[in-house]
């Protein structure tokens, strides 16, 4: 659903550090919206939605058709099943040969959990950027540079709603020491930036939002 985005993009909530500009390389730009009944009906949705970003072991389970899996890492090395925090990690599961820089994983790490309510205008955002695997520590372990970042944004504007996902600078990692892990990674890189990732963003985003088997 895409009515009424232009107020939704009114909310000037975001700054250039949460969504940085874009400089080099590829950019996507996913949005899905949705609109409530009423102010009670778009609060609960939104607290709802908001959840669901936070539970990212569940990514894959909401996001219809997914074929990823993303596992929360604490600054420790263990699997947490919390609230995501800055400093942790996401462990990435993409089909195909996996990095071996990573154990087979692509990483990101958090840099911005951030959260804000105004009324009736409120947003959360988490915001990551490739990593090495903190385990290994030996480069980073991900298909793009670590200049790349993603941020994924769930939003209210009244009765409005979106979820974003906003990649920046995505350019293809190929500084891995391993030539296998540098041709890996030119060959996932450019199948994500020549769509696939959009296609995975998007069931995710419309998982958000998936709220038909609520009831008011």
């Amino acid at each position: 659903m895409t009515n009424d985005l232009n107020s939704l993009d009114k909310m000037e909530i975001f700054d250039s550090y949460a969504v940085p500009p874009q400089q080099e390389g590829d950019q996507a730009d996913i949005v899905e919206t949705r609109k409530a009944s009423n102010s009670r009906q778009a609060k609960l949705f939104f607290d709802q939605a908001k959840d669901r970003l936070y539970d990212i072991n569940k990514w894959d389970s909401i996001s219809e058709g997914m074929s990823a899996s993303f596992v929360l890492i604490d600054k420790y090395g263990n699997v947490k099943n919390g609230l995501p925090a800055v400093g942790d990690h996401i462990r990435i599961n993409i089909p195909g040969p996996g990095s071996s820089a990573g154990e087979g994983y692509d990483w990101v790490r958090i840099e911005i959990v951030q959260e804000k309510n105004e009324l009736e205008r409120e947003f959360c955002i988490i915001k990551v950027r490739p990593s090495e695997d903190p385990s290994k520590k030996e480069g980073t372990a991900h298909f793009f540079e670590s200049q790349a970042t993603s941020s994924f944004i769930v939003k209210r504007d009244g009765i409005l709603l979106a979820a974003e996902i906003h990649g920046r600078n995505e350019k293809p990692n190929t500084d891995n020491k391993k030539l296998t892990d540098r041709i890996r990674n030119l060959v996932v890189s450019t199948a994500a930036t020549s769509g696939l990732a959009k296609i995975k963003w998007e069931k995710l985003a419309k998982g958000l939002l998936n709220f038909q088997k609520t009831r008011f």
